[in-house]
């Protein structure tokens, strides 16, 4: 299990994620054991030109109640927040 804090529209989530697949170097696959509505993330590496390594990151959710009514903003709020926290990583593995 995997603890963590994600902020989101000034809101601060708690989520707890399980690991559902686990193929190093090549695929993670979590899902929300607790957390404001069930998600799915998956991660993906792949060789790419120049000895590069290219990351593909997909979120799914199927949010309920006020997440519902939100989701539109929600999924523009959480594409901004994983292009930022890319970026960061990007950085940092880039030293």
């Amino acid at each position: 299990r995997i603890r963590f804090q994600a902020q989101l529209l000034g809101r601060t989530l708690d989520y707890t994620y399980q690991v559902q697949e686990f193929e190093p170097g090549r695929r993670l696959v979590m899902s929300t054991a607790q957390g404001p509505f069930p998600m799915e993330t998956t991660y993906t590496w792949e060789d790419a030109a120049d000895g590069a390594t290219r990351m593909t990151l997909r979120n799914r959710g199927e949010p309920s109640g006020f997440a519902a009514v939100a989701a539109p903003i929600m999924a523009r709020a959480m594409r901004r927040a994983n292009e930022a926290d890319l970026r960061r990583l990007r950085e940092l593995l880039e030293r």
